[in-house]
């Protein structure tokens, strides 16, 4: 027969699925740090032993990583992602700037579908609080908060289509965003027109995703990250013709 004894699972068993899911469901984020062991163990209602125990575990399997001093942290797991030599690949050709793109365009317009569907209540006020930060940010004029918000809000619709492979493999794509790898984002919220358009692109997506419309959720997306595509390729065509333009130029200075 099929059937085995019925153990009784052990406390630190618990407490690493628990804190393991919190991590695969991007509740726990990398470098987030975890309370101090008294706290964390009062509230998993666990003795510090088994807390311990856990902690030890899940260091060893690279998920959980201690600082002297300062404290226990979900260790950057996005960091293995991608090499460094892949990294320094993407950085210097712009072929994999506009692939990035692309592939954000298909998987985020995914991601907004399957939020507008599956997207809990919560998941889409998380979504109006972000949005509602940027429309502050965007009356002070701060470029540096409105490209950090731009990844939060984009990151809330990938949580909130409940797929965690993607939300995974999104947020390492994001961390190289933010690092400037494929593109400085900071410039396209520089210009008033541009910031304009980005906000009311955001507009757009915020309100198909409240109104749960899969289809409007993922045209908005689609659409917004093809204005982003288009921004960043005149950027680099101008940049080019100012090259030429400062060659002219210094010829013509040159013969006096």
């Amino acid at each position: 027969m099929p059937f085995r004894p019925v153990q009784s699972e052990k406390l630190s068993h618990a407490v690493v699925r628990q804190i393991e899911q919190l991590i695969l469901r991007g509740v726990l984020r990398p470098g987030e740090r975890l309370p101090a062991e008294r706290e964390l163990s009062e509230k998993l209602g666990v003795s510090r032993p088994s807390l311990r125990e856990a902690v030890a575990e899940l260091q060893d399997r690279g998920l959980l990583t201690s600082r002297a001093g300062a404290g226990i942290y979900v260790a950057d797991v996005l960091g293995s992602a991608f090499s460094e030599a892949l990294i320094h690949l993407f950085a210097n050709h712009d072929e994999a700037v506009f692939d990035y793109l692309s592939f954000r365009r298909d998987m985020e317009g995914l991601a907004a579908e399957r939020a507008a569907q599956h997207g809990t209540e919560t998941d889409l006020r998380v979504i109006q609080q972000i949005y509602d930060k940027m429309e502050a940010a965007h009356q002070k004029r701060n470029p540096a908060d409105e490209a950090r918000l731009d990844a939060d809000f984009h990151l809330a619709i990938i949580e909130a289509s409940h797929n965690v492979i993607m939300l995974h493999m999104m947020r390492s794509m994001y961390q190289l965003l933010r690092e400037g790898v494929f593109y400085n984002r900071q410039i396209m919220f520089k210009q008033r027109t541009t910031r304009d358009s980005l906000l009311a692109q955001h507009r757009r997506i915020n309100e198909a995703l409240q109104a749960r419309d899969p289809a409007a959720a993922r045209a908005a997306v689609e659409a917004h990250l093809s204005y982003v595509e288009q921004a960043l390729h005149d950027d680099r065509k101008a940049e080019a013709h100012e090259a030429v333009a400062r060659q002219r130029y210094e010829r013509e200075t040159a013969r006096g």
